[in-house]
């Protein structure tokens, strides 16, 4: 029982950052219903540009941990979000009115550009973020054998304040409620006298910042990466997303959480199922839960089956 509290605190940290990453591709999708390939690699520009702060300009202010992190954090947002928004207009803008594929080959086109860019800066080598972040902070312990981090609890709360905020943003605020507007029907939402472009801008820039803010997290949290990150993690939440429901908020983020539960629960008992490498069977499970939930549920948990008109 306290191997199972204890790899279920786990995953559900490693969920909350599946979650943050999926809430970017499920804002996209439901504005636009397109698939931000790019979105990914935009994440792990969040964590190559937060190695680069924390190693070189800021660095003589890692000895305070939260004070440097916060500069990093509010940094990469504008940074990874403006990335966003230049590259929906870019790449999508010229695009919106053509075929289905279009964007998709646009869209991975980004993708690949980020990526090489990324490689070249790196190196291609494995990075490190400086040692010690966040790592003295008190853990609370459940049991004699099971505990919460200080770093996963500012992990959880940081995810679930992001969640919650962006939940009550989209559903309480003017804004939020033209891009649900828009997430319906473009044209009505124009006579309406919405500005469906700048909407789209801002979903561009928000979606984007989230996944940028959860790459500085997961760089944080694992303390090394390398330009990869961004292909392996972000097909992860966009299984997240599908899992959950894409285009759902809620969906994106209960997604996210069975993939991060499901992943640690199999390198714990893999070895009990008769897997004796169960770490290496860690990336499959998100990929035979995706075929699962497109057999038995394909618009996911809590996507809702939209009949159109013909």
């Amino acid at each position: 029982m306290e191997t199972f509290l204890q790899q279920l605190i786990n995953g559900l940290t490693i969920g909350g950052f599946y979650a943050v990453v999926a809430l970017g591709y499920t804002m996209v999708y439901g504005v636009l219903k397109l698939i931000n390939f790019a979105h990914g690699d935009m994440f792990m520009w969040g964590t190559l540009a937060g190695w680069g702060l924390l190693t070189t300009v800021l660095a003589g202010f890692t000895d305070l941990d939260l004070i440097a992190i916060l500069m990093v954090s509010v940094l990469i947002i504008a940074f990874v979000g403006v990335m966003g928004m230049t590259i929906e207009r870019v790449a999508y803008r010229p695009l919106r009115t053509a075929g289905r594929l279009s964007p998709i080959i646009s869209a991975l086109g980004a993708a690949f550009i980020l990526e090489s860019v990324a490689r070249n800066v790196s190196d291609a080598r494995w990075r490190t973020y400086p040692e010690g972040l966040l790592k003295e902070l008190p853990d609370l312990r459940l049991t004699e054998k099971v505990a919460l981090s200080g770093l996963q609890m500012i992990m959880l709360v940081i995810c679930g304040s992001i969640m919650v905020g962006l939940y009550l943003f989209v559903q309480r605020t003017r804004v939020g409620t033209a891009m649900r507007a828009v997430s319906l029907d473009h044209n009505v939402s124009r006579l309406m006298g919405i500005n469906v472009d700048r909407i789209i801008s801002i979903v561009f820039f928000i979606g984007p910042a989230l996944g940028g803010l959860a790459g500085l997290l997961v760089g944080i949290y694992y303390g090394s990466f390398n330009f990869t990150l961004g292909w392996t993690f972000g097909l992860k939440a966009f299984i997240s997303a599908i899992l959950g429901g894409i285009g759902n908020i809620p969906g994106a983020v209960l997604g996210g959480f069975i993939l991060g539960v499901a992943e640690t629960m199999v390198v714990a008992y893999g070895p009990d199922l008769g897997l004796p490498d169960a770490s290496a069977w860690k990336d499959a499970i998100a990929y035979v839960l995706l075929v699962i939930i497109l057999i038995v549920r394909p618009t996911g948990l809590l996507g809702e089956t939209v009949a159109e008109k013909v």
